[in-house]
C-alpha cells in the first residue's frame, strides 16, 4: 500500500478508532500472522472453522503495525486497534476504497478454465510497452482481490488481474471492488457445477464481471466457446471477440504443432503475425490470442507481443515438460475440469516421438451429481486415440477406461501408484499426471521428476 495511513483505514471502512496514532502508515494487508514482516494491517477473517481474531496477539508481536477487530469494544494499546462490524467485509472496503485512488488501467480476467495461464500471457504481452502488475498466486477471491489492489503502486503502468468465483454472487462482489476497464471471459465450463447447479448458471454468474466494467470499457470474449460467441458486452461497453473462428476479431490461422508447442498467424484486420509458443497444446492457441488481443487494445505492437510471448514456459504443476532419465513427465496437476483434462490428454496424442503415452489421471473435483458421467466421457475419448496405458486415481476416475492396460489406484494410495509407475516406465516413454488439485497427485510428480536426484531409475 502506498501513503495510506491508519486514518484512512477507518475512513475506509466506517469503523471506530479504539487506541492507537491514527497517523501511523500502513505499507500491507496481512490476513495470515505467520507471515508478518513488520509495518502491516493484519485482518483477522473469521471462517467456519477457525477464527483468526486468536492469533492479533501473535501478529502484534511479529510486528504488525495495526489490527480489525469485530470482537473488542475497547482497548489501551500503543497501537492502533480498529472495531469493524465484519472484517471481510472490511478488507473489501479497504480495497475499493484503494481502487478508488487507482488511475492506471485494470483488466480484469475470469473462465471456468484457464485463467491463470490466459493472465500470465496477457501480463506478458503487455510487459512489451508497459510496466505489469498481475495477480500473485492465487489471490483472486472476495479475500484476495482487495489485497492484490492495495499492492499496485504508483510505479506500475496496467495492471492484471484474476478474478474466480465458486458460489453465486461472488463475482459481482469482486467485479465491484475490482472495477477494471476490459473484462475477459476465456470460458464457460463446468468447473463449481456442484455449487452453481448448471452450466447456464456458471455462464450468467461469469458474465456478472461486467457489474463492475467501467463505462465505455470492453469485453473479451472467446469467440469459439458456444456460450460466448454470440454474447454481447451491457450497454455502453464494447464487444470483441478472440479465438480460431470467422466471427473473431483477433483471429488465429495456420496452426500446427512443433514438438507439442503451437505455431500459427495471428490475424487482427490487414495485420498477420506469425506466433510460436513453448507451451504445449492446442488450448494456448486461444490464450496467446487473448493475450495478443489486450495488447493491440492498449497501443502495444501485436509484433512486440508476440515476440515476449515466445518467452512464456508456463509454471509448476501446469503442463511443464521434464526430460528424467530418457522419459517425458508432463506435470499438469495443479488441478482439473474435462475440458482441461481432455486438453492435456491431447497434449500426450501429439507426443509423436514417444514410444509409448501413459496417462496418470485423477478424479476431477466439484462436478456435482454429473461427476461420473464426465469421467466416462473422458474414458470414451481414450478409447478412441492412441494412448497406450491409463492409470487412474480415486473413486470417480475408476470408471475411466481406455488403452490397451488401465490399472486403478484408490484415492490416496499414492505411494503404490508411484512405485508402479517407477516399475512401468520405460526409456522413450511419455507420461501425463492430472487431475484435480486436492488429489494431490503433484506429489507423485515430484517424486518421479526427483527421481534420477536419488540415483533411482525407471
Amino acid at each position: 500500500m502506498e501513503q495510506m495511513t491508519v486514518k484512512e483505514i477507518v475512513e475506509a471502512t466506517g469503523g471506530v478508532l479504539l487506541c492507537g496514532d491514527k497517523r501511523i502508515p500502513l505499507i500491507h494487508i496481512s490476513i495470515d500472522s505467520q507471515n508478518i514482516q513488520g509495518g502491516e494491517l493484519f485482518v483477522p477473517l473469521v471462517g467456519e472453522k477457525v477464527d483468526a481474531h486468536q492469533y492479533i496477539s501473535q501478529a502484534l508481536a511479529a510486528g504488525a503495525a495495526a489490527v480489525l477487530t469485530s470482537e473488542h469494544d475497547r482497548m489501551e494499546d500503543e497501537r492502533p486497534w480498529i472495531r469493524v462490524k465484519d472484517t471481510k467485509k472490511a478488507l473489501q472496503a479497504i480495497g475499493s476504497y484503494y481502487r478508488n485512488r487507482l488511475t492506471l488501467p485494470l483488466v480484469g480476467i475470469t473462465g471456468s478454465v484457464g485463467k491463470t495461464t490466459t493472465r500470465e500471457m496477457v501480463a506478458i504481452a503487455l510487459s512489451a510497452g508497459r510496466k505489469v502488475y498481475k495477480t500473485p498466486g492465487n489471490k483472486n477471491s472476495q479475500v484476495g482481490v482487495p489485497i492484490t489492489l492495495s499492492e499496485i503502486t504508483s510505479e506500475d503502468e496496467i495492471g492484471v488481474l484474476e478474478l474466480g468465483m465458486s458460489m453465486p454472487g461472488e463475482m459481482t462482489v469482486i467485479a465491484r471492488i475490482a472495477r477494471v476497464d476490459t473484462a475477459l471471459i476465456t470460458n464457460v465450463g463446468v468447473a463449481h457445477i456442484e455449487q452453481l447447479g448448471n452450466q447456464e448458471n456458471i455462464y450468467r454468474e461469469k458474465l456478472k464481471i461486467q457489474d463492475g466494467l467501467k463505462e465505455g470499457g470492453v469485453l473479451l470474449l472467446n469467440g469459439d466457446d458456444p456460450l460466448l460467441k454470440d454474447t454481447r458486452a451491457k450497454e455502453g461497453c464494447a464487444t470483441l471477440y478472440y479465438g480460431t473462428g470467422e466471427n473473431c476479431d483477433y483471429r488465429a490461422e495456420n496452426i500446427h504443432l512443433y514438438k507439442g508447442c503451437p505455431q500459427f498467424t495471428a490475424v487482427y484486420k490487414n495485420k498477420r503475425i506469425p506466433v510460436q509458443l513453448k507451451v504445449m497444446g492446442t488450448h494456448n492457441v486461444g490464450n496467446a490470442m487473448a493475450a495478443l488481443a489486450v495488447a493491440d487494445l492498449y497501443g502495444i505492437p501485436m509484433e512486440k507481443a508476440a515476440e515476449r510471448l515466445q518467452n512464456f514456459t508456463g509454471f509448476q504443476g501446469r503442463q511443464q515438460i521434464y526430460e528424467r532419465n530418457e522419459v517425458t513427465i508432463i506435470d499438469d496437476t495443479y488441478n482439473a475440469s474435462p475440458v482441461s483434462m481432455l486438453a492435456a490428454l491431447k497434449v500426450l496424442e501429439s507426443m509423436e516421438v514417444a514410444t509409448r503415452r501413459i496417462a496418470v489421471l485423477a478424479d476431477m473435483k466439484e462436478l456435482g451429481a454429473e461427476g461420473e458421467r464426465y469421467h466416462r466421457e473422458i474414458g470414451e475419448w481414450l478409447e478412441e486415440h492412441p494412448i497406450d496405458m491409463v492409470l487412474t486415481l480415486g473413486e470417480l476416475s475408476r470408471v475411466i477406461e481406455g488403452g490397451e492396460q488401465c490399472l486403478h489406484f484408490a484415492a490416496g494410495d499414492l505411494d503404490s501408484l508411484y512405485e508402479t509407475l517407477i516399475r512401468l516406465l520405460q526409456p522413450g516413454d511419455c507420461v501425463l499426471l492430472k487431475g484435480s488439485n486436492s488429489m494431490k497427485l503433484g506429489d507423485v510428480a515430484k517424486k518421479l521428476i526427483e527421481a534420477d536426484q536419488k540415483h533411482q531409475s525407471f
